[in-house]
């Protein structure tokens, strides 16, 4: 049975508050992007079991929209704060210790480590994942999470508010 990983950027964030970077809300295109993108993959015959995202406000929220339109339950959005601000590395050690039990799990966090996170598992060459991009990952011939790795991914699709309808 293959393992199927959707990578989703958090959507637009605010930048006219004076909080932290951490604690940035959504703004009003990221507030209408999330819903859009969320119900364009409630369509997909691939749908997420398990939603994991990075504790930063802009994150959480583009999950807790994500996890309304997928019909799954918001109080079970697993967070990881190694998530926030991490690069490849760390994300591949949050990938690797997954549940085996989910065959199929979306992935929210941040620019540019997600970026770089798809280019490395499946040998891509994405110049830039968008606020509110998908691309969703297969691993065709993997039966774990600890065996994903670089280049063990193949990139089934990449979907950007822009292009989804």
């Amino acid at each position: 049975m293959a393992k199927h990983l959707f990578i989703i950027r958090h959507a637009k964030s605010d930048w006219s508050f004076d909080v932290s970077d951490f604690d940035r809300p959504l703004n009003p295109r990221g507030f209408k992007n999330a819903p859009k993108m969320a119900m364009w993959l409630a369509q997909y015959p691939v749908q997420p079991q398990q939603l994991i995202s990075s504790p930063a406000k802009r994150a959480i929220t583009t999950a807790q929209i994500f996890a309304e339109h997928l019909a799954l339950p918001v109080n079970a959005i697993q967070t990881d704060e190694r998530i926030y601000e991490a690069l490849p590395n760390t994300l591949l050690q949050v990938i690797n210790e997954l549940d085996n039990d989910y065959e199929s799990v979306a992935f929210f966090g941040h620019n540019p480590g997600l970026t770089l996170l798809v280019n490395y598992l499946a040998d891509e060459n994405i110049y830039n994942l968008p606020t509110c991009g998908i691309v969703h990952i297969r691993f065709d011939d993997l039966t774990d999470w600890v065996s994903v790795s670089g280049g063990t991914g193949t990139n089934a699709w990449f979907a950007r508010p822009d292009n989804a309808n």
